[in-house]
């Protein structure tokens, strides 16, 4: 099992190494599972989403910009729910 470490809000990316299509993604992206905290939470969930499916698509998930564009995203989910 190969590991792919983003380096922000704890992504990482597991993958048998040959077959992106069976990858899996955790992150430290959402905060507690509460009523108050869903919309915020369903918000990483699609950010989650989007990273992964980039990475299966072969998109270059650890360059610099790209990063740049998971934290604005981020950033402003946070601002705006």
């Amino acid at each position: 099992m190969e590991v792919v470490d983003l380096a922000i809000y704890g992504i990482k990316i597991q993958w048998d190494g040959s077959d992106r299509g069976g990858a899996s993604i955790t992150s430290d992206l959402k905060d507690a599972d509460t009523p108050e905290n869903a919309k915020f939470n369903a918000a990483m969930d699609g950010i989650e989403s989007m990273i992964l499916g980039h990475f299966c698509a072969e998109v270059s998930v650890e360059s610099y910009g790209y990063l740049e564009g998971v934290e604005t995203a981020v950033q402003a989910a946070g601002n705006n729910l």
